[in-house]
């Protein structure tokens, strides 16, 4: 075992004592893998192995591949990154903002402009998560609720249902002015069914899964591929692990809605051959899915003076926000030892995956816990990993 993998094994293992009840790490440096780890239990209770095959829900990991899909109708000249989005969806036409009077009463107001398509690329358009702290999460989470209702009654939830019932919600500001972590890349799932004439789990299938022979990479789970998915645990203060049996009711057979925001799942192999075709710009085994230009574009922070503000998770110091992605601007600030430009993002229970066109470097890592220890475990590996690279 080289110098590298052990330090990444050492440290695997000990993310394990604390943490998840298992996990796997793959390493890609000039298109050949130099680490590729397994630690641990895919199932507790079985006694189970994390394995090559074993699968993982990547939640906002899918954001990656959205935009990818996305970026590659844009090289095809479907649509400019500036045009207003009602031109595409036009259930965005007019949107309205929510503002707090001087009274303290909470109106709707004309936006400043209309929402653009970058907006939703870049987080900014005003579209938010369902949550309690604004009105506009208020009332997504009634939205979602209702949504959720008609799905127990019969009627599925598809990306263009989902993207109607967002359009109608006035939004959390105007957009452009600030970044917030919303559903902006579902919004993405339905423009791209649109601009293409396919669903967006077809097009991800005929333009960037079979291209690149990514086998276990869907929306819904095959029956036949049920007991190779790893289970998710909650961790509570004292290590302790139960299993959470309630996160699955998107990935079954009969589920409609193809989640752009975080719908996905993958292979440690499968995502890491999406990753290392974006580190190698845009190519692998012969096969183009996006020029190099385009992924640069996607990998440059787009965030402004005015926005910026409200991009703030600690762990992410020294990170802008491109399309989509993490961007790293700034490596002293963030502490890091990575290259500027080194860009990705991560998944709801903790999975990773960072690229880094300059190295043609790419690494992604698996686990299934919350809470997720992101900002312990993430900046970690990137560190090892980059300290290792010759």
């Amino acid at each position: 075992m080289n110098s590298l993998q052990n330090k990444l094994n050492q440290l695997l293992k000990s993310f394990v004592e604390k943490g998840p009840a298992g996990c796997a790490l793959s390493v890609t440096h000039h298109g050949k893998t130099i680490v590729e780890d397994f630690v641990g239990l895919a199932d507790i209770e079985t006694q189970k192995s994390i394995a090559p095959d074993t699968i993982y829900r990547i939640y906002s990991m899918t954001k990656v591949v959205t935009c990818t899909a996305a970026l590659m109708l844009y090289e095809k000249g479907l649509f400019l990154l500036n045009d207003p989005l009602e031109e595409y969806l036009p259930e965005f036409k007019n949107p309205h903002v929510y503002r707090e009077n001087e009274k303290g009463d909470i109106v709707t107001v004309p936006a400043s402009r209309s929402i653009t398509v970058k907006d939703l690329f870049t987080m900014t358009s005003g579209i938010t998560y369902p949550g309690e702290s604004n009105e506009t999460e208020r009332q997504v989470a009634k939205a979602m609720h209702a949504m959720q209702q008609q799905e127990d009654d019969g009627k599925k939830m598809t990306a263009r249902g989902m993207s109607k019932a967002l359009a109608s919600i006035p939004l959390a500001f105007d957009p452009g002015t600030r970044w917030h972590y919303g559903l902006n890349h579902d919004v993405l799932g339905a423009f791209i069914e649109v601009l293409s004439g396919k669903s967006f789990g077809q097009f991800l299938h005929d333009e960037i899964f079979e291209p690149l022979s990514m086998k276990d990479t869907f929306f819904r789970i095959p029956s036949d591929k049920k007991h190779r998915l790893c289970s998710v645990y909650n961790r509570n203060e004292e290590g302790l692990l139960t299993k959470n049996t309630a996160m699955d009711a998107h990935i079954q057979q009969d589920a409609a809605f193809e989640s752009g925001g975080g719908g996905l799942l993958s292979t440690l192999g499968d995502y890491s051959t999406f990753a290392h075709m974006l580190a190698n710009g845009g190519e692998l085994n012969g096969e183009r899915i996006i020029g190099s230009r385009t992924i640069k574009l996607m990998a440059s922070n787009h965030l402004t003076e005015e926005n910026a503000k409200n991009y703030s998770w600690n762990y992410l110091g020294g990170y802008g926000y491109g399309l989509g992605v993490r961007v790293m601007v700034n490596p002293a600030l963030g502490g890091a030892n990575s290259s500027i430009g080194e860009f990705g993002w991560s998944g709801l229970l903790g999975t990773w995956v960072l690229i880094d066109p300059k190295e043609k470097l790419s690494a992604v890592y698996m686990q299934q816990m919350m809470p997720n220890f992101e900002a312990y475990h993430q900046p970690r590996l990137r560190s090892v990993i980059y300290g290792g690279l010759e």
